[in-house]
């Protein structure tokens, strides 16, 4: 899966993890295999164990310098399996397991997924800038969160 899972991190993300960027997406995969500290990784597969998408939680990511976190990131569904409401289940998947983590909220920055955020409750939180240009920062309050 990891070799799958690189090849699309470098063809989603090539301002980061292409030839000339400062990513290197097997590293941080490998560094996501700790179920119980940041950053955790999730991967969606169907019956057969085809991979389908993935998504982390991480301590930092796009918009880290407005003082927020931890963060959703990463997430991706390979382009055969889009639309088929795979992203939505591991956003789902990854709310679950930050609340199981003890996490009050959770934060993603954003240029592609707003829609799916929205219709999952996400609120918009602020703005950022990554290499692709400008995101917009969401945050989503995880069962048992109670706002001042």
């Amino acid at each position: 899966m990891v070799p799958t899972l690189v090849e699309w991190f470098i063809t989603e993300w090539e301002p980061w993890y292409g030839s000339n960027g400062n990513g290197d997406a097997e590293a941080d995969l490998a560094e996501c295999c700790d179920r119980d500290a940041l950053p955790l990784c999730l991967v969606a597969t169907d019956s057969s164990g085809t991979l389908l998408g993935s998504v982390a939680l991480r301590e930092n990511s796009v918009g880290s310098e407005l003082g927020y976190g931890p963060w959703l990131a990463g997430l991706l569904v390979g382009p055969a399996y889009r639309g088929r409401g795979v992203a939505s289940e591991l956003i789902a998947a990854l709310e679950a397991e930050a609340t199981r983590l003890g996490f009050k909220a959770i934060y993603s920055s954003t240029d592609t997924a707003g829609s799916l955020l929205r219709r999952r409750g996400w609120m918009p939180a602020g703005s950022a800038t990554s290499l692709r240009g400008d995101v917009t920062v969401f945050r989503c309050d995880l069962p048992g969160y109670a706002p001042d």
